[in-house]
């Protein structure tokens, strides 16, 4: 066999891999969009179809008209966005403080911080919800917000030193000089020159938030507080042979997940391959 074939059969046989591989992993996407748009008595028809002979929205009309869906997609909404926007603020403040400043137990605290990181967050349940009890925080939208705010903190706070660390020292220097201090530097040098960690750290935050179950599930009671992920899985349960109503329901749910992706889809490649793993 002459190189040429070869080489072509070798990439061949890649392509070949990857597209066996990026079928296995679409084909259940694909199934769920396909029977989301399927009347009951086809849903549970030949899997292999993908394309609905008879496509119906009345899923869909279903699922929207389900008493406090709305109110349940409003309630995930609200939490997450809160969590996001103070676990950016916070964990960047913190990279920027371990990559750019000195002070005494720095090293320590950042190996506390790592270490951390290696906890299973199911282990954290029953502290969590102690300290929620003490705190008068169970039961509560408001309530869930600090516990997704602490558990994102470490993992998003490494991420962003490394791409702290890596700006130049000479601009903080040339900022000294014309007066600027440690917060003006943070806010106007670090953090417009760190977007595409920034914009990582959007997504999966938001994403951790808004499908966050356990600790929403252990700790509201209230019917009118459930979180979107309650909602699903209740609703599931509810119509357990109902596949249409209950695909339909979790894309509505992933509508979100999905637009916060495009925005910040031009920094997430960056912000995974970038300095990330540099300290």
């Amino acid at each position: 066999m002459s190189p040429t074939w070869r080489k072509t059969l070798s990439y061949g046989s890649r392509y070949v891999l990857l597209f066996a591989a990026g079928f296995v992993m679409v084909y259940p996407f694909l199934f769920m969009i396909s029977t989301s748009f399927k009347s009951r008595s086809l849903a549970l028809g030949d899997p292999t179809n993908l394309w609905p002979t008879s496509p119906t929205l009345d899923n869909y009309r279903q699922v929207l008209g389900t008493a406090n869906f709305g109110r349940y997609f409003i309630n995930s909404a609200v939490v997450a966005l809160v969590s996001t926007a103070l676990i950016v603020l916070l964990s960047s403040m913190m990279a920027y403080a371990f990559a750019r400043l000195d002070f005494p137990g720095k090293r320590v605290l950042f190996t506390v911080i790592i270490v951390g990181l290696t906890i299973p967050t199911m282990m954290l349940i029953i502290p969590q919800f102690l300290l929620a009890r003490d705190l008068h925080l169970l039961n509560s939208l408001p309530g869930l917000v600090p516990f997704y705010v602490g558990t994102a903190l470490a993992f998003n706070t490494f991420l962003l030193s490394g791409f702290f660390r890596q700006i130049p020292r000479e601009l903080d220097e040339a900022m000294m000089i014309d007066g600027a201090g440690p917060w003006r530097r943070y806010w106007d040098l670090a953090m417009p020159l760190s977007k595409p960690a920034v914009g990582t750290v959007i997504i999966f935050s938001f994403l951790g938030t808004w499908d966050e179950f356990a600790w929403a599930l252990t700790v509201l009671n209230d019917v009118d507080k459930r979180t979107l992920p309650i909602a699903i899985a209740l609703f599931q349960g509810q119509h357990s042979t109902s596949w249409g109503l209950v695909f339909a329901a979790s894309l509505i749910a992933i509508v979100p997940v999905l637009a916060v992706y495009i925005l910040f889809q031009r920094n997430f490649v960056a912000g995974l391959t970038t300095g990330a793993l540099k300290h």
